[in-house]
């Protein structure tokens, strides 16, 4: 039968082998003499070693005592360890977060946030993967994700939603475009444009075509593609126009012939919510991340 080692009375017997005494290692440890002697003597009468040599001038460890001590130390180093990490993992101070993410705040405001969080929390380690805001939602509440960023604030029971950050749509166009110059624009100064769309369902491309619903009139495309870079190079060829989020554009709007001019319309003003599950159900460094990201 495996006995079981008690961690106190090994600490015990660590600060009576340090202090050279069971009176001096009784001290340390703030315990009776006779109650340090009879840790030990019960603990070597489990294991059935002697674990020290007793003299008028005080103990000294046997061989086998010499390894319970040397063995002892790295097992309470790793126990002690292993309580400092849990504490930790309680506070949100270390642990394991998966984060999904829209590209509009790929582009525009994580890689400096999460940067910034992860140097001021090194032992969080942090997954980031890109999605679409609608599929977003159904992750983080099943936990296969524990922090999603959706540019909508859909009621969804289980879940919690905090601003995040706001950004703007705008319509991009080519650089000879009539309407290139324009300080603002309606939807409906567009409709008789070609669009190239988002591809996919995505938050970006359901306020467009509900806001073209709104007015009665469809919209006509001509293009899908799957990413902001994508869609900005048809433009410049010359190939439709489209809605983007503006500050996601700002490297293509800086080497293109394009010009982007802002959507003067309530659905293309926009605020990106973090997701998390509701209550307790969100982990600790899922919240110290969505915390730090909303005061970054």
């Amino acid at each position: 039968m495996t006995e079981r080692l008690d961690l106190f009375t090994l600490r015990v017997v660590i600060a009576v082998a340090e202090s050279g005494s069971i009176s001096a290692g009784s001290d340390r440890m703030q315990l009776a003499v006779a109650a340090a002697s009879a840790r030990i003597s019960s603990m070597e009468a489990a294991l059935g070693i002697r674990i020290f040599e007793r003299s008028p001038r005080g103990v000294e460890l046997t061989p086998a005592g010499r390894m319970l001590v040397q063995r002892g130390g790295e097992l309470l180093a790793d126990a002690d360890q292993l309580v400092t990490d849990l504490r930790d993992w309680s506070l949100g101070l270390a642990g394991h977060v998966r984060i999904l993410s829209n590209a509009s705040a790929l582009l525009e405001v994580l890689p400096q946030r999460l940067e910034a969080f992860m140097r001021n929390h090194p032992r969080i380690h942090v997954d980031l993967e890109e999605r679409m805001s609608p599929e977003i939602l159904g992750t983080v509440l099943d936990g296969r994700a524990d922090v999603g960023v959706v540019d909508t604030a859909t009621p969804t029971r289980g879940l919690t939603f905090h601003p995040f950050f706001h950004d703007e749509l705008a319509v991009v166009l080519p650089a000879m475009h009539p309407l290139a110059g324009e300080r603002e624009v309606r939807l409906l100064q567009l409709l008789g444009e070609s669009f190239i769309v988002l591809a996919g369902t995505n938050a970006v491309t359901a306020r467009l075509f509900n806001a073209a619903a709104a007015l009665g009139e469809p919209i006509k495309v001509r293009m899908q593609m799957r990413s902001f870079d994508a869609a900005c190079r048809l433009v410049a060829a010359g190939m439709g126009v489209a809605v983007l989020p503006l500050k996601a554009i700002a490297p293509q709007l800086a080497h293109l012939a394009l010009s982007a001019v802002p959507v003067a319309e309530d659905w293309a003003q926009r605020t990106h919510y973090l997701v998390l599950r509701a209550g307790k159900e969100a982990p600790a460094a899922a919240r110290s991340l969505a915390e730090a990201l909303r005061s970054g």
